[in-house]
């Protein structure tokens, strides 16, 4: 039986990135794959924001993974020729009394240590954007779009420049954590096998705890709820009437529809926040009903009135993978390592969700320091 160093299961952004800094330490990492290519799933199914940091817990791991994540995916997007563009968003009060909501979210981004934030009067935002229809508005300059493909190619090409390997649809079964320090993982696919691994990493994203739950050993204790909450986005063809991206306050479960624009320049709209059930790999539900098309012109409306009648097209759909339901606060990233459930070099990451893709290279690399520190 093969004994590797380190398995990283799950080939999305967070699991590529975790990939890269375990092998920038000099460590042998082989990423397990269940499909047939990396980002297929909620790495490729999201808005593609670089985001500021502005909503969340001071503290929080989101809050300081997202603020550190930022800086470090700018840089990286700068140095790596990954297409990247910071073209700053706008929070936008529409209705009276949303002001306070505003006040709120800069005094948080204040607390989570984002200090460019500007406030506008309605005058000045539609300065800036002429369709724009609010009573105020919150300036991001630091907010941006990146190209997430491309950003998961390079971060793949540069843990495989420092010795990992890639291996597609290699859906794991089972995991047998052992007293001696290392773990049995029984691989299956076209060929199944059976390998050896002194350190492992949870990174299964939507079914990150259908995993944990597989894992001989960790007690259910250590595996949080799961729920999965649907995004639907809608696009709209043709010249943007936006240069900025348009967020309205948030709502419960998420950040409300918002205007993104890809880096061609396109206007899309979402996603929304549909609550669904947990399915079993493969058997995602990724289908856009056009019929929320009218939901979403209602939303899109408040902010944007000239929007066109009857164009917007189903686009996408995307899942979240969330650790708190409908009706409970948004919960924080999850790292259950060796000090929670007691086995080293096994870290489970539960709950990455939105500002995972901002974040990656910060959680990648705090992932590689706790399986560190675990060593000794």
């Amino acid at each position: 039986m093969d004994t590797l160093d380190t398995l990283v299961i799950g080939a999305g952004v967070v699991g590529l990135a975790c990939a890269r800094a375990l092998a920038l330490q000099g460590r042998e990492v082989v990423v397990l794959e269940t499909t047939d290519a990396i980002g297929s799933g909620t790495s490729a199914r999201n808005s593609e924001v670089i985001h500021a940091g502005l909503y969340h817990e001071p503290g929080s791991w989101k809050a300081r993974l997202c603020v550190e994540g930022r800086q470090r995916l700018y840089a990286y997007a700068a140095e790596r020729g990954i297409p990247h563009r910071r073209c700053g968003k706008l929070i936008v009060a529409t209705a009276a009394g949303q002001d306070t909501g505003l006040e709120a979210i800069r005094a948080r981004a204040e607390a989570c240590g984002v200090h460019d934030l500007q406030w506008l009067t309605a005058a000045q935002a539609q300065a800036l954007e002429p369709a724009l229809q609010c009573t105020a508005a919150l300036q991001s300059p630091s907010t941006g779009i990146v190209d997430s493909h491309a950003l998961m190619l390079a971060l793949q090409g540069e843990a495989e420049d420092n010795g990992a390997m890639l291996a597609l649809k290699s859906p794991v079964a089972r995991i047998e954590c052992r007293p001696a320090g290392c773990f049995t993982v029984h691989v299956g696919g076209d060929e199944p096998s059976v390998v050896q691994a002194r350190q492992v990493v949870n990174a299964a994203g939507l079914h990150a705890q259908t995993l944990a739950r597989q894992i001989v050993g960790l007690s259910p204790d250590h595996v949080p709820a799961q729920h999965w909450a649907r995004g639907h986005y809608f696009a709209l063809a043709g010249r943007p009437a936006f240069k900025r991206l348009i967020y309205p306050l948030p709502e419960p479960g998420g950040l409300g529809v918002h205007l993104t624009l890809d880096l061609a320049g396109q206007m899309r709209f979402g996603p929304d926040v549909q609550w669904v059930p947990v399915t079993e790999p493969g058997a995602e539900d990724y289908g856009v009903d056009p019929a929320r098309a009218q939901g979403f012109e209602h939303a899109i409306r408040r902010f944007w009135p000239a929007l066109p009648a009857g164009r917007l097209q189903p686009a996408y759909a995307g899942l979240r993978p969330k650790v708190s339901g409908p009706g409970e606060p948004a919960a924080d990233f999850i790292f259950s390592g060796p000090e929670e459930h007691g086995w080293p070099g096994l870290v489970n990451l539960f709950g990455i969700e939105s500002p995972g893709l901002t974040a990656s290279i910060a959680i990648g690399e705090h992932v590689a320091a706790m399986l560190k520190d675990a060593q000794g």
